[in-house]
């Protein structure tokens, strides 16, 4: 893993010879160092782990082990991996399964290359990254659906506004700013929506907020 000041160090995985040398010229451009690139999950999977890469960029559908499968192993085995998915999926589901699975960022092949960079550096840095186009059909999603009344009730009004701003990407410092309260206060508040919601990351809590109406 990358140390204070070094350049972000990035493994990509897409099965497009193609994407993958524009996206390389783009995140080099940037700063970054590619230091491996692979065509499936499995290769995802084996980089990941002999790399240790600071980000894993990579698509979902590259064939029987896909991106979501890597997805789960490398954030079992190398938690401290961020892992941004760039794919042609809009699809609801393959967003939320994604960020389910692990991924800190879910971001379109369409997106502008400058902001796949910047998207890239965000998840680096703990933030949640989603294609804005996404995070709004997500939210039209969950009007259309359940609410989350049992889970809203079980988190007091503070842990609800500090796990809305979790969602939109916000982290402790950000947080803390938006709601007059130090970025100490807010660590605690994030461990207890942790215990709550039985979840053991931000995303996890993200996703969960979104699936059942938290948020």
């Amino acid at each position: 893993m990358t140390s204070f000041g070094d350049p972000l160090r990035v493994v990509l995985i897409d099965n497009h010879q193609l994407f993958r040398e524009g996206m390389r010229g783009v995140l080099e451009a940037d700063g970054m160092v590619v230091v491996g690139e692979g065509a499936d999950g499995q290769e995802a999977v084996a980089l990941a782990r002999d790399l240790q890469p600071d980000v894993l960029v990579l698509d979902l559908r590259m064939g029987a082990f896909s991106g979501l499968d890597a997805l789960r192993s490398v954030s079992n085995s190398n938690p401290d991996i961020h892992a941004v998915v760039v794919t042609v999926s809009a699809e609801r589901g393959d967003v939320l399964d994604a960020l389910a699975a692990g991924a800190s960022g879910y971001l379109l092949k369409d997106t502008a290359l400058d902001q796949l960079a910047i998207g890239v550096r965000q998840a680096a840095e703990g933030q949640i990254v989603i294609s804005s186009a996404l995070a709004e059909a997500l939210r039209t999603h969950v009007r259309a659906g359940v609410r989350g009344e049992e889970h809203r009730q079980s988190l007091t009004p503070r842990e609800q506004a500090v796990l809305r701003l979790m969602a939109d990407g916000a982290d402790n410092v950000a947080i803390g700013r938006e709601l007059s309260i130090s970025p100490h206060t807010v660590k605690q508040y994030v461990k207890s929506i942790f215990t709550k919601l039985g979840v053991r990351s931000r995303v996890q809590a993200a996703v969960h907020a979104v699936r059942v109406g938290l948020v």
